[in-house]
């Protein structure tokens, strides 16, 4: 390989991206020096050398050059912070440094403005709360959505409204992406020796969305969370989005009812009660509607605690429900049961764009979301 591509890839290419290390990313393909010897530097060479040690997300990937991993950090950090280590991050024990993380941006394309935002993610992945160990080595196919919020909506590009959680938007696309591809490179979160999930998830390639604070009827979602920043990003550890719909109520009742429903589900890793957390992102329009009858975010929270409920039988025909919490014991069979203990568990925000659609986003059950100023 010749030219500014192998400048950007070692000897031994592994060391970019910290990939040395049990599980090792390259232990099934013993690559050999002569693999870097490539006849050209076009993208489809880079595609055929990370395919061939088994790095990247299987999509084809910006080259990490010097000049475009100097501008990254030019627009995200000091030179003399480059090289600190920010975080540590399991399962691999991988030390995270701003330049591992600008490599990791522009192999995701990622704009250099985003970098801080990608260093608060890692921040966050690192917090024990959030159990980075437990999100990657589990079965469930859970995967951290990226929750930016504030003025670093608008400054880099992040799409808050029609299609937030969908294609066509490069911030939400690649700071998604950047974040797995840490996750895989620096934590050494792959499939199998890394990362454990049954099946996978659409989620686990890019999952980033904004908060719509300007269609907000309420405060911005870190501002409820006592986060007093000009911007803020949140990652919860979650499944992906379970839509509902209401296309006809002027009131909020029964557009919650729906979410409840779809919260009190017997196949999620949130049933039975716990302390897990759930994500309700209202659409602009449901927002507005259940505010206008003068409810707070927080009765939105009471009236699902409340509502997401199912008979007692119900869970114990499906679970040993005892070991949760010794008190579900007391309940008759016909008494509803929780789904979670306790209304701080729901979580409240607008996302989102024009028609009458919301969603909800279990998590994994065994981590708790955390919220963040977003810091250089």
């Amino acid at each position: 390989m010749s030219g500014e591509a192998s400048a950007a890839l070692p000897a031994d290419p592994g060391a970019i991206c910290e990939l040395p290390g049990a599980p090792d990313a390259r232990a099934d393909t013993a690559p050999l020096a002569s693999d870097l010897e490539l006849a050209d530097e076009s993208p489809e060479a880079l595609f055929a050398l990370f395919e061939a040690r088994g790095w990247g997300d299987g999509l084809p990937l910006v080259a990490p050059t010097p000049e475009r991993v100097d501008a990254m950090l030019a627009a995200g950090c000091s030179e003399q912070s480059a090289d600190e280590v920010i975080a540590t991050l399991p399962p691999r024990g991988g030390l995270v440094t701003r330049r591992l993380l600008a490599v990791n941006a522009v192999l995701a394309g990622c704009p250099p403005g985003l970098l801080p935002v990608l260093v608060t993610a890692v921040r966050a992945l690192a917090r024990p709360e959030l159990n980075l160990r437990g999100v990657n080595a589990t079965t469930h196919p859970v995967a951290p959505l990226a929750i930016v919020h504030g003025e670093a909506v608008a400054a880099n590009g992040f799409n808050a409204g029609l299609g937030t959680f969908g294609p066509g938007c490069r911030a939400n696309a690649t700071l998604g992406r950047a974040v797995r591809l840490v996750l895989l490179h620096l934590a050494g979160a792959r499939p199998g020796p890394g990362d454990a999930s049954t099946q996978g998830g659409p989620a686990k390639y890019a999952y980033c969305i904004a908060e719509n604070q300007p269609a907000s009827p309420w405060e911005s979602y870190p501002h409820s969370r006592g986060i007093e920043a000009p911007s803020a990003l949140t990652i919860h550890c979650g499944e992906a989005p379970h839509n509902f719909h209401d296309m006809e109520s002027d009131t909020p009742g029964p557009i919650l009812e729906k979410a409840a429903s779809v919260m009190a589900t017997l196949g999620s890793n949130n049933a039975p009660v716990s302390s897990a957390e759930f994500f309700v992102v209202l659409g602009p329009e449901h927002a507005t509607t259940i505010a206008r009858a003068g409810w707070t975010r927080r009765d939105v929270q009471s009236f699902l605690y409340e509502r997401a409920r199912r008979p007692a039988h119900e869970f114990r025909r499906a679970f040993d429900v005892v070991q949760y919490r010794p008190w579900l014991a007391a309940l008759d069979d016909a008494d509803p049961m929780p789904i979670t203990d306790h209304p701080d568990n729901v979580r409240v925000l607008v996302a989102g764009g024009a028609g009458k659609h919301s969603c909800v986003i279990p998590s994994w059950g065994m981590t708790r979301s955390v919220t963040l100023p977003i810091e250089p």
